[in-house]
């Protein structure tokens, strides 16, 4: 089939996804997607998740980690993943994020660590790193996943400003959390940097936040200022952009709540 026969086909193949994953039908449309990637290629299937609306987008990938395979997962863009960052916090239950919020953000970390390690590209996973970390809500998104492992974070943090984002930083503890954090300084300082601020909201700048020392008594390290992961989960429902600013709007309520409103 020529170029101009796959381009033609988009937008259809791109409203078929849209009302499968609005209507909640998300193997569905991870069919459609895999029979595309299969008649049209890879690039086909790019195009078409870069094109649908972030909210889509949010609900469709929330539904895969790196327990399940995703041909979302292996070839959203990098923008596209990023923009979708935000409307994430929408498909949270607010009786969850009161109840037990580090399960939704070990949720939010197996989702991450999905899409970005979902291939051995590098150069690929350090452009979603870049791309997810530019925005507001990125950054909390990711101070959501360093709130599970805050006093790791700042020995990953302390190592970083002595030795540079090296690949082999290893901290007392063996969290898979600690990876994901060198992958993201190495990919983008700034992502890194505004991330961990958003976390530790006291500190001014990173240079002095890594000089910081935990108490070795646990209880008192507990009390170390940073924000909980209550707090930044509502503080990332807060960030999601209206969708009246979003002109590729669906006219479907898509997700059965007034966040989007």
């Amino acid at each position: 089939m020529s170029d101009d026969d796959t381009k033609s086909n988009l937008p259809a193949l791109t409203r078929q996804v849209n009302e499968l994953v609005l209507a909640g039908s998300l193997q569905h449309a991870e069919e459609a997607l895999s029979k595309a990637a299969d008649e049209h290629g890879d690039y086909a299937v790019a195009e078409v998740l870069s094109t649908l609306p972030p909210q889509v987008t949010a609900l469709h990938l929330a539904g895969f980690d790196g327990a399940k395979t995703s041909v979302a997962t292996l070839l959203v863009p990098p923008k596209a993943w990023a923009e979708s960052l935000a409307y994430m916090a929408a498909t949270w239950p607010d009786d969850m994020i009161e109840d037990d919020p580090e399960r939704i953000a070990e949720n939010l970390f197996n989702h991450m660590h999905g899409v970005v390690y979902a291939t051995d590209d590098e150069d690929r996973r350090h452009e979603l790193l870049a791309e997810a970390s530019s925005s507001d809500w990125g950054a909390t998104a990711f101070a959501i996943v360093w709130s599970l492992a805050p006093k790791e974070i700042l020995e990953v943090a302390g190592e970083i400003n002595s030795r540079g984002p090296q690949p082999n930083i290893v901290t007392t503890s063996d969290s898979d959390i600690v990876p994901l954090a060198v992958d993201l300084a190495r990919a983008s300082e700034d992502g890194w940097q505004r991330s961990l601020l958003e976390l530790f909201p006291e500190f001014r700048n990173t240079a002095d936040l890594a000089d910081v020392e935990l108490p070795e008594d646990e209880d008192e390290a507990e009390e170390f200022p940073h924000r909980t992961t209550r707090e930044l989960l509502y503080r990332l429902r807060k960030q999601v952009p209206s969708v009246r600013s979003t002109p590729k709007r669906s006219t479907r309520r898509s997700m059965g709540t007034d966040i989007f409103s």
